[in-house]
């Protein structure tokens, strides 16, 4: 059987790196175009072409002579990136996958469950709103001039070099670990209670693959998430035992955090109201139906232990905050005292 080939833009990112592993195992010829920098971590027989994609020039030349059966842009974030592959890509793939993101969805949820039916509608971030354009306008040139487009959106996916956290700083999800494991109070947007959707990354995969080069996903949306439903409370209290912490919440309201936040430079008004702070429920029957093996087969407790695992022990991944340490005193201090009134 002769090989697939397929090209990522990125390919060694939470979601991408996943991916590519997959397929390494599978009869596909992959190549990745990025800026050759993280290399090293993608498997021995991924082919690497070394560009920048913002230098459409540059890819043009570089693709020349070659052609796809499947493109994915990992790191594709408004309509001019998806202009220019547009013109890079035409005719020279079978099908273009676009990551869009789930927080795109209608926020506030007007029902129970998020299926690819539901509104693409997020007044509080930026960052949503940009992806909805990014598929407006390629849905537009799918119809037009036959664009092969297949979106994708994926909700919190996770590998083991970061653990899911609501809330952190700039510098990763580190600092708030280490507050657990230092017996301080961490950060928990609301009451805790809101339901949230996690996946591994290699879960993700599984979904993904199964619609990569299947003629049917042309011109069609899928998110790709786990099965298990977890709170806020849950997630955080597991990751505080997998690191051997403890579990100190100080409750605090997503607008107030994100007004709070504001001060110091941090965009929790998009991240919170426009995302964690919403019930996050999906049915995922029309992925299942191009990738029947798709499920949780990492459920979070296993996921946060393979983090505990890798992080405690990579003083790399190991990356301190004291900006947003700071920021998380003066936050606990402050509704410590409203409590006190």
């Amino acid at each position: 059987m002769e090989k697939k080939r397929a090209l990522f833009i990125g390919g060694s990112g939470t979601i991408s790196l996943a991916i590519v592993k997959r397929l390494a195992t599978l009869n596909w010829e992959i190549w990745t175009l990025n800026r050759g920098n993280r290399f090293s971590s993608l498997p021995p027989s991924v082919n690497q072409i070394i560009a920048d994609i913002k230098d459409e020039e540059a890819v043009k030349k570089a693709i020349e002579n070659m052609s796809f059966d499947v493109i994915a842009n990992f790191i594709a974030f408004n309509t001019e990136d998806v202009i220019r592959d547009i013109r890079l890509f035409l005719g020279k793939t079978k099908q273009y996958i676009f990551i869009s993101s789930a927080s795109a969805y209608q926020k506030p949820l007007k029902g129970s469950f998020i299926t690819e039916e539901t509104p693409l509608d997020n007044p509080y971030w930026e960052y949503s709103r940009n992806k909805q354009a990014c598929e407006e306008l390629l849905f537009a040139h799918y119809k037009s001039v036959g664009f092969p487009v297949t979106v994708v959106r994926p909700s919190h996916t996770y590998d083991d070099r970061k653990f899911p956290i609501a809330i952190h700083g700039e510098n990763g999800t580190y600092q708030v670990v280490k507050r657990m494991m230092e017996g301080k109070k961490v950060l928990v947007p609301g009451d805790g209670t809101t339901y949230w959707t996690l996946t591994w990354c290699d879960d993700f995969a599984l979904g993904f693959v199964g619609i990569m080069g299947d003629e049917r996903a042309i011109g069609e949306a899928f998110h790709i998430t786990g099965d298990e439903i977890l709170t806020w409370n849950e997630i955080m209290k597991t990751v505080a035992d997998s690191v051997g912490g403890s579990y100190k919440p100080c409750y605090v309201s997503s607008d107030l955090l994100g007004r709070l936040g504001k001060k110091y430079g941090y965009d929790y008004i998009g991240e919170l109201l426009g995302d964690k702070a919403n019930n996050a429920i999906f049915i995922n029957d029309k992925i299942k139906e191009f990738s029947p093996k798709m499920t949780t087969i990492v459920p979070f407790k296993s996921g946060a232990m393979r983090c505990a695992q890798r992080i405690l022990k990579d003083k790399s991944l190991q990356i301190e905050d004291k900006k947003f340490d700071e920021f998380t005193d003066k936050v606990v201090n402050l509704i410590e005292s409203i409590k006190d009134v």
